[in-house]
């Protein structure tokens, strides 16, 4: 269903905040100074703790405890806390919407199950609106919370969504930039930097596997941003680097397979081309994400979370590639090169937060304000576009509504910005 006003104008007495997924530079920016705002108009604020973890389970394990499951804010305890690092009311991943993939879902009692018990948690908080911070899982929840809504008799109270976009991933339709992406940047940045100096030192290579599931964007910013040699994500397996297209017997997502012997290969020919420049040298950067692009016999036992993803971590791709990097490049030329695997990104994920981060999740946090205080809405995205302008984007132009799964927001091919790190490359034969 499409974003709406509240049918009718009671006031708005008291507001939760909650954050869920993965940390991201600026949130306490985007938690303090929505906090802020509602005090500011007399509007009582609580942060639930750890995201859904304890809503999820309401009734099974008793009345929710103030201190242990939820703070109250204060203006004293928000000073100076938007340039903070962490999560002042910490996260988690538990996703109460993980078994309803359809709207016929929301009507069965027992799928939509952790959805009722997080309905019924809020209202023994006495809470009038909920404010959603996360990425697009989150997102999808908050959705399915209004929808359940939308499904209950008349006389129900219901409780306004407002959602607030959160990713260091940068992976988000509906907004140009999320908080926490350019800070993330250049935390990797600066790594690959040092890195390319060992490397030089060495005459080897580091082959950094860097946070993005979905999509290429920090991969790409981080390496140019760092001077990095190369980098490869979810959006090049196009053309000779992709194979058939498989369909998850358990996801039910479609996806390209990856030639891991061309992938491997469109490497190994960029350190030739960086040798006959006589530098022997490099930093290559690769995402996450391609992980998800290998045969499905690799991926055989890998385990999958909540919302279906596969344990990347387990796979440790940036191992496997180094490995196969350097077979390859020896198998080439008969002579060895060392390169050394590492994963990055866990140390970009709390890092101080730039200005920009800061003003970007301060914007957020007044819009949650503002769509809620001023606009009466319910079952939108807050955005921010130019000259930090805020928009709200209807639940239903970001979700799918037959599937519920959020779009995502891929790097275009041949966009200037794809072209930029293609521009910085060191040209190959090819």
């Amino acid at each position: 269903m499409a974003a709406s006003k509240k049918d009718t104008q009671a006031p708005l007495r008291r507001v939760a905040i909650l954050f869920a997924g993965g940390p991201a530079p600026g949130a306490n920016a985007v938690i303090s100074t929505a906090a802020f705002s509602f005090l500011n108009e007399g509007v009582e604020v609580i942060g639930l703790k750890h995201g859904y973890s304890r809503l999820a389970e309401y009734t099974a394990s008793g009345p929710l405890q103030e201190g242990t499951d939820y703070i109250r804010f204060t203006h004293e305890m928000l000073t100076h806390s938007r340039t903070s690092r962490g999560i002042m009311i910490g996260t988690a991943r538990t996703n109460p919407g993980k078994h309803v993939s359809s709207p016929e879902h929301l009507k069965d009692a027992e799928l939509s199950a952790p959805l009722r018990r997080v309905y019924e948690g809020l209202l023994s908080l006495g809470v009038d609106a909920l404010i959603s911070i996360g990425g697009d899982d989150t997102l999808k929840t908050a959705n399915k919370l209004k929808m359940f809504q939308d499904n209950l008799p008349s006389d129900a109270k219901r409780l306004p969504v407002v959602h607030l976009p959160k990713t260091i991933d940068n992976d988000y339709m509906g907004i140009d930039f999320t908080f926490g992406y350019f800070t993330a940047v250049e935390t990797l940045a600066e790594e690959i930097r040092n890195l390319n100096y060992d490397a030089a030192a060495g005459k080897a290579y580091f082959l950094c596997e860097c946070m993005g599931r979905s999509a290429g964007w920090l991969a790409y910013g981080a390496t140019i941003a760092g001077e990095g040699s190369m980098v490869l994500s979810v959006e090049d397996i196009t053309g000779a680097l992709a194979g058939e297209e498989v369909t998850n017997s358990e996801t039910g997502q479609t996806r390209k397979i990856m030639i891991v012997d061309r992938v491997i290969d469109r490497i190994v020919d960029m350190m030739l081309a960086r040798e006959r420049e006589k530098r022997e040298y490099g930093v290559i950067v690769i995402a996450e994400g391609l992980a998800e692009y290998l045969p499905m016999e690799r991926l055989e036992g890998i385990e999958r979370d909540d919302h279906g993803h596969i344990s990347i971590s387990s796979i440790n791709l940036s191992s496997m590639f180094a490995r196969l990097i350097a077979s390859r490049y020896q198998e080439r030329t008969g002579r060895a090169r060392k390169v050394n695997g590492l994963q990055l990104g866990y140390e970009a994920r709390c890092a101080a937060p730039h200005a920009f981060d800061v003003m970007l999740g301060s914007q957020l946090g007044v819009g949650a304000y503002r769509a809620l205080m001023e606009e009466r809405l319910n079952g939108v995205m807050v955005s921010v576009t130019g000259q930090l302008d805020l928009h709200f984007v209807p639940f239903d132009e970001l979700v799918d509504p037959k599937t519920l799964v959020t779009k995502v927001r891929f790097i275009e091919p041949g966009s200037d910005f794809h072209r930029l790190a293609r521009f910085l490359e060191t040209v190959t034969d090819d």
